[in-house]
């Protein structure tokens, strides 16, 4: 269940974040499980059902890993580890709370953030999910700590109560296919999440967000869910190939307590 504070931030900002939500374990768990994928994928393309994504801005390393190589993997939740995390009963109860009795998980991406790879620019998630219901949610699990320095996010508070926004192809030379961002809002408010390995951040999909380059020597990964309410449907002829629909189970119905 949602606090108090945490229904106030995402009504008032559009995000709140739930810190020390994953053990080290379960993070660990995910992270080998990537790494495994990317080991024995040998590069981009498919594998196992999942859809993994090169790394375009590699920093100068003479005999870069496997890993290091990739930017993301997509279609992940299918997988035990990733499984287990989405049905996990408190997150249940959380999505729950924000979309409704029946939720689905469409999207899952595992992000590597290598040292060396570039940001993404302002945009909104809704701009990718051109579906007949709003908002979607975003679950960000910070795998590694998100600092300045390794490309942390930043958020614009409130910019959830706006409609979707024009967004242009990325202007930057080189930039990775498929980022597009918003060049028409005034972005002067907005504020890093500075957040610890295990920590959750939950998000509108109309919040403005972006996220900067990795200027350390580590990894800044990081896996994230997307959410929708069962029954959403698709706008488009065709689905987004890094789109996996899983329903999910109902969460857990809350304990009542009874005096004997």
């Amino acid at each position: 269940m949602l606090s108090e504070n945490e229904r106030k931030d995402f009504a008032d900002k559009g995000f709140f974040l739930r810190p020390a939500f994953a053990s080290t374990t379960t993070s660990s768990a995910m992270l080998e499980d990537v790494v495994a994928i990317c080991r024995a994928a040998e590069g981009a393309g498919v594998h196992e059902g999942t859809l993994i994504m090169p790394e375009n801005n590699l920093s100068d390393r003479v005999a870069p890993s496997a890993e290091e190589r990739i930017s993301k993997i997509f279609r992940l939740h299918r997988r035990p580890v990733f499984r287990d995390f989405i049905e996990d009963p408190r997150l249940l109860g959380l999505v729950t709370e924000l979309l409704g009795p029946r939720v689905d998980c469409f999207l899952s991406q595992f992000i590597f953030k290598n040292p060396g790879a570039w940001g993404q620019p302002w945009h909104q998630d809704s701009f990718y999910f051109p579906f007949d219901h709003t908002p979607q949610i975003g679950l960000w699990l910070a795998i590694s700590d998100a600092t300045l320095k390794n490309g942390c996010l930043w958020v614009l508070p409130g910019s959830h109560r706006e409609p979707v926004h024009a967004h242009v192809t990325d202007r930057r030379p080189g930039a990775n296919l498929g980022y597009v961002e918003i060049v028409d809002h005034n972005m002067s408010e907005a504020i890093p999440v500075l957040i610890q390995a295990g920590d959750l951040l939950v998000f509108h999909s109309h919040l403005m967000h972006r996220s900067m380059d990795n200027q350390s020597d580590g990894v800044r990964a990081a896996m994230v869910f997307h959410c929708a309410k069962s029954g959403t449907q698709i706008r488009t002829p065709v689905d987004a190939p890094v789109n996996d629909w899983m329903a999910l189970p109902p969460a857990p119905t809350p304990r009542t307590r009874t005096d004997d």
